[in-house]
């Protein structure tokens, strides 16, 4: 006896939909973890650099919003390290406004910032990205000798690429062999 379209399973349904973005798969629990930290938007806390921007977001981190027993606002706690903070505490009222932004409207009235995490010292061991190194000028002899191997190549593409990687394995620090 064959199935009904409306009774048929919930498996069967889905296949029919094909494959799907594992951001879509994932978006429910991802927004079910924010919500146990208080954030009610998790773009909070997935796209912080763009919200922050990319300097305050290298000393910051959000950590929690908390609401108020009376419903006027939240207060929103960022952990950083100590010789950041007074910098981060001037950008505040700019860094408030960008994020009311992201939820679109006035859901944040204060931030506070923290050294450590809320949930305990051991979590609080926060790791900030640095500034990116420049890398030191290559030697002349690598130079020459990636010029030499890209040479074999008619592709232009194809031979700048196989520069690159000569260049790259001559000057990386640690030799594999």
């Amino acid at each position: 006896m064959a199935q009904r379209p409306d009774t048929a399973p919930a498996f069967a349904k889905r296949r029919k939909r094909g494959f799907e973005a594992a951001s879509s798969l994932l978006s429910h629990r991802v927004q079910k973890a924010a919500e146990g930290r208080g954030f009610a938007v998790a773009r909070l806390l997935t796209h912080w650099p763009e919200i922050a921007g990319v300097e305050l977001a290298r000393m910051t981190r959000p950590v929690r919003v908390s609401h108020s027993r009376a419903g006027l606002g939240a207060t929103l706690t960022l952990l950083t390290s100590g010789p950041t903070a007074p910098m981060v505490e001037m950008q505040l009222p700019q860094l408030r406004e960008r994020v009311n932004a992201c939820y679109g409207y006035n859901a944040i009235q204060k931030i506070v910032l923290t050294q450590t995490a809320a949930t305990g010292f051991a979590e609080g061991q926060a790791q900030f990205t640095h500034a990116p190194r420049k890398p030191a000028a290559p030697d002349p002899q690598d130079q020459a000798r990636a010029r030499e191997v890209a040479q074999k190549f008619d592709d232009p593409v194809l031979a700048e690429a196989m520069a690159r990687l000569a260049l790259n394995l001559k000057t990386r620090k640690t030799p594999k062999g």
